[in-house]
């Protein structure tokens, strides 16, 4: 279903740098209307579906979700893909996992999560769509997050489609120029081409979708209770609401009597 593409040696620091830059302390990072955004946005699942095949086909081979369950694919609020279809993604993509109680190898199943892969000290990625927050509203209210999100997406996209032929050597290392990086030089190879992969769903593989899709991909996996977690608030502010009306309605019916008889005295 998938084919992996093997990256050099130089993605060593993808997504590399202090976890407390932000989205906005490197380049400039234009926002994206993800489905998601939005106190009433949901995930798409084709392009969920189609972040993973980029993961897999281009990101695993230097990068693990070693946070993210593998069954966890199988997710309505998720990729969505059937349960049969996840046990056949594992027979593809993963030969054995390593199994701490029997402190040897065995055969991977959905209840595992997704191995580590730190290759070259590339960082996890479960984590990371969260760890590159960039939106900020204004100071104590979140109002910017609220409407555009939290800009971690964005930054992965921006970074990963910013990449433009700067490069250069510095100590024996070859850094490549990147738009939105902190400094403009990134030591991991631009790891997006044109028509990489072929999207079983028949959109159009250009740098700009490809990354897109991986970045609503990682956003999943850092928080894959977003959608339950807005339905459970959408449901909390309707009860707010609710009692705050009949609080007010009783304190009127209670203070009625004594406001009349105020009047009449």
């Amino acid at each position: 279903m998938f084919r992996k593409l093997a990256l050099t040696a130089l993605t060593a620091v993808a997504l590399a740098g202090s976890p407390a830059l932000a989205a906005g302390e490197g380049g400039h990072v234009e926002n994206i209307r993800f489905s998601f955004d939005g106190p009433f946005g949901t995930f798409d699942q084709n392009q969920l579906q189609r972040g993973l095949q980029v993961y897999t086909e281009v990101c695993s081979a230097c990068h693990g979700l070693r946070y993210v369950p593998i069954r966890t694919l199988s997710d309505e609020d998720g990729p969505g893909i059937p349960p049969d279809q996840v046990r056949a993604y594992i027979e593809q993509n993963f030969i054995e996992v390593w199994d701490e109680d029997l402190r040897d190898y065995r055969a991977a199943t959905p209840e595992d999560n997704f191995p580590e892969n730190t290759a070259a000290g590339a960082p996890d990625l479960s984590m990371m769509a969260k760890a590159r927050l960039g939106f900020h509203g204004p100071w104590g209210t979140g109002l910017n997050s609220l409407v555009n999100g939290i800009g971690g997406p964005e930054y992965i996209a921006a970074l990963l489609s910013g990449y433009n032929g700067h490069d250069e050597e510095m100590a024996g290392t070859f850094l490549y120029g990147n738009d939105v990086f902190p400094g403009g030089l990134i030591s991991m190879a631009p790891p997006l081409w044109e028509d990489g992969v072929e999207y079983n769903d028949g959109t159009a593989a250009t740098i700009e979708q490809q990354a897109e899709d991986v970045a609503a991909f990682l956003m999943w996996a850092a928080e894959p209770q977003m959608m339950a977690r807005k339905r459970m608030g959408f449901t909390a502010v309707i009860l707010l609401i609710l009692l705050s009306t009949l609080l007010y309605l009783t304190n009127k019916r209670l203070w009625a009597p004594v406001k009349r008889a105020a009047k009449e005295s």
